[in-house]
């Protein structure tokens, strides 16, 4: 049995073959580094933000990006159908007028199927919702937003900038428009427990959130996070600890939630620790040996929660 709902084959059951992302660079910038919230940004985050290897500062436009990804993604996985995923930094935080003028661009390529836009929960408002839901008649449509924790003590200790109940509020507005919503968290982040992160799995339980990306919290490079690091103030979870909160994190997901990650792939030059967090692969294999062994899976110990917060 498939022990969880992940991404590859829920999008091959959609348009019955391989379909891969390309991860592209609006330079769309971020309210909680431009000083609109705040100037430093989210403890974990280095100048480049998440994701594409700041293609922007190469100068290089969204279709230059897209021609340059294609080709090394048809070669790799011999894809023949992409989404063009709006990844680094915030991807709904300019006018409508622009954030058109960039979705349309990626969308004109013909092997594009879908769209996903990574943004802030709080950088969404009616009007935004609106360009995305008019994507929906041709393309499938993912917003995928940055929650990382249910808890205000923990958003404020990692600077995030917004609270639990921006999330809730803009997941309600997507799902108004049956937009597909995937929630990002980050397992291991400063101060939580066990019991605490496995609370944010109820949290996304109770919501109509379609997916969710779990993240490992690693430190990268030019981050407050190292700071705090090297200065004894953050334990980085063993490997073995990671694989475990996975599992029960995912048991109680339910069923139907689109795990479109099970941990991350920082950049080998940029990482400080923990090391093991560079062999993602070994890491997933070992996840999908412990639900087989422990017969264990995705949504075992789902039940429906009310929303608490």
């Amino acid at each position: 049995m498939n022990r969880y709902r992940d991404y590859n084959t829920y999008l091959k059951k959609i348009f019955g073959e391989r379909v891969q992302k390309i991860s592209l660079d609006a330079g769309l910038g971020c309210p909680n580094r431009d000083g609109k919230i705040s100037e430093r940004g989210c403890i974990f985050c280095n100048r480049h933000g998440s994701g594409t290897g700041a293609w922007i500062e190469r100068g290089l436009s969204i279709t230059e990006q897209i021609t340059r990804s294609k080709e090394y993604l048809a070669k790799r996985y011999k894809a023949r159908k992409f989404i063009a995923y709006f990844q680094s930094f915030t991807n709904t935080y300019a006018p409508v007028s622009r954030l058109k003028s960039l979705y349309d661009e990626a969308l004109e390529d013909i092997d594009f199927v879908g769209l996903s836009v990574a943004t802030r929960p709080d950088c969404i408002d009616e009007e935004i919702l609106d360009l995305l839901d008019s994507y929906q008649q041709s393309h499938l449509v993912w917003l995928e937003y940055g929650l990382q924790s249910s808890h205000r003590k923990t958003l404020d200790r990692i600077n995030r900038g917004h609270g639990v109940g921006d999330f809730v509020h803009s997941v309600h507005l997507a799902n108004a428009r049956n937009l597909n919503v995937c929630a990002h968290v980050i397992l291991g982040l400063p101060g939580e427990n066990r019991t605490m992160m496995l609370e944010t799995a109820r949290f996304l339980s109770s919501l109509p959130v379609q997916g969710v990306k779990i993240h490992l919290l690693y430190v990268v490079r030019g981050t407050e996070l190292e700071t705090l690091y090297r200065n004894g103030g953050l334990h980085c979870l063993e490997r073995e600890e990671y694989v475990g909160l996975v599992v029960d994190f995912l048991e109680l997901l339910p069923p139907h939630m689109v795990i479109q990650r099970i941990t991350g792939d920082p950049s080998g030059k940029e990482l400080v620790a923990p090391l093991w967090a560079e062999t993602k692969t070994e890491t997933i294999n070992l996840i999908r040996k412990t639900l087989e062994r422990e017969n264990r899976w995705q949504g075992r110990l789902f039940q429906k929660f009310s929303t608490g917060k």
